[in-house]
């Protein structure tokens, strides 16, 4: 059988070969969008399974300080303080918990949609590439391949018609593939749908389970409430005697910095060198030091380490409302954060010790210069370093000291820059 120009244009362009070339398309386009939607789920999901571990790391960390905690009435104070810090904890991973199973639902319902969308697709594919396998059986049953090359009228036609051939049994060969690797695909995706609605039976277990405790907690906390405000006369005969603790500190810290700015002044200007000097003296390495802790203290901001390892952050910098009693304002120029017994205190960057002082209500207080800047650690127990020595970032320089009637551990942290009192949860990660 001779094969005519009209039957070249004819298998060119038969609706079949277009459709599965459209088909080819659409599925590549749909792969790209499951690929997108896939991936930000994917970090959506990991951002809140982190959350999740940290919230569970943190409410850990406080249920054993609250375990250590005595239960006496000098310590009802830091027992609430405590507790009420257990509960925003868990309310947070009861709220990630649920925000859990929301997108769970989501993606289930997003992952199936895709699974019958692409089931239709493997269909569609699967009828067009049965019927190129029934068109190219009848025409090699009529003809030869070899006889529709030999038939061209010219041999630039022949050398069409025999490429035309070959990408026409590549392409039957990589929609066969095509269709095999997505059935493979499909089937993965039917498997991660059945193992996230077992995730989401857990998730929602660990609801429940969380949700009862927290109820509990809520129950605690009420009751020590009405302990302690029944206690108030105490509670306030207490914060007076913090406020001037507090008072000393800040005035024994100011007092450490100024003396420590005057000293830097004075020591610039003796080493101001004269102008006909300017070009002959180096600079020192230690001005050059200065000058670099200083950028980089100020260019970690947001970063720096905390200064215990594993710790709870139970009151805030600046004003804020007393605990339990009402209509009393209480202000902290730092952050106080309770941790683990006889807990390990570091430097959260290098710089130099100017000032060690025992402090009464805080024990012992080290000030550490970062050049414009300075941080303090107080109420430690041991100390390891003296005045003028150097530090460096996460060096041990203390332990925190402990509460002998409540045992309570709390370091107390303070940012300054020259003589401005800063947020440290600005500061440290």
């Amino acid at each position: 059988m001779r094969f005519q120009r009209k039957d070249i244009k004819e298998w060119i362009n038969h609706p079949s070969s277009r459709l599965g070339f459209w088909s080819k398309k659409v599925f590549v386009i749909i792969l790209l969008g499951v690929f997108c939607v896939s991936f930000s789920n994917a970090q959506i999901r990991k951002d809140l399974e982190d959350r999740r571990r940290k919230l569970i790391r943190d409410i850990q960390l406080t249920s054993n300080l609250l375990n250590r905690t005595t239960k006496t009435k000098a310590a009802a104070l830091d027992r609430y303080i405590t507790l009420r810090k257990q509960i925003q904890q868990r309310e947070l991973l009861v709220s990630t918990l649920r925000k859990e199973i929301e997108f769970t639902d989501l993606s289930m319902n997003r992952a199936t949609d895709v699974v019958e969308s692409l089931t239709g697709d493997i269909d569609r594919l699967e009828k067009e590439y049965g019927e190129l396998l029934r068109q190219a059986y009848r025409r090699k049953k009529n003809s030869s391949d070899l006889g529709f090359i030999f038939s061209a009228e010219s041999i630039n036609q022949g050398f069409q018609r025999w490429q035309y051939l070959k990408q026409y049994d590549e392409y039957r060969k990589k929609q066969a593939q095509l269709i095999l690797e997505t059935k493979k695909t499909l089937t993965i995706k039917k498997t991660q749908l059945q193992e996230t609605k077992i995730e989401k039976e857990g998730l929602i277990a660990s609801v429940e389970k969380q949700a009862n405790i927290l109820n509990a907690e809520l129950g605690d906390k009420s009751k020590l409430l009405r302990t302690l405000r029944k206690d108030e006369k105490r509670l306030k005969s207490e914060l007076r005697k913090k406020r001037t603790d507090h008072e000393g500190l800040n005035k024994a810290i100011e007092k450490a910095i100024r003396k420590d700015m005057a000293a830097r002044r004075k020591n610039e200007r003796d080493k101001k060198p004269n102008k006909k000097d300017v070009n002959k003296k180096p600079q020192r390495d230690d001005e050059i030091a200065l000058k670099r802790l200083t950028g980089d203290f100020r260019n970690n901001r947001g970063r720096l380490p905390q200064p215990v390892k594993n710790g709870v952050v139970t009151r805030r910098f600046g004003k804020q409302q007393h605990p339990t009693l009402p209509r009393v304002q209480i202000t902290n120029n730092g952050i106080d954060i309770r941790t683990e017994q006889n807990a390990k205190v570091f430097a959260v960057f290098e710089g130099k010790v100017v000032s060690k002082q025992f402090i009464p209500g805080y024990q012992n207080m080290l000030i550490v210069q970062h050049g414009d800047y300075y941080t303090v650690y107080s109420n430690l127990g041991e100390v390891f370093v003296k005045k003028g020595d150097q530090v460096g970032t996460m060096e041990n320089i203390g332990t925190v000291a402990m509460d002998r009637k409540s045992n309570v551990s709390e370091v107390h942290f303070e940012v300054w820059r020259d003589k401005a009192r800063l947020n440290p949860e600005d500061w440290v990660r």
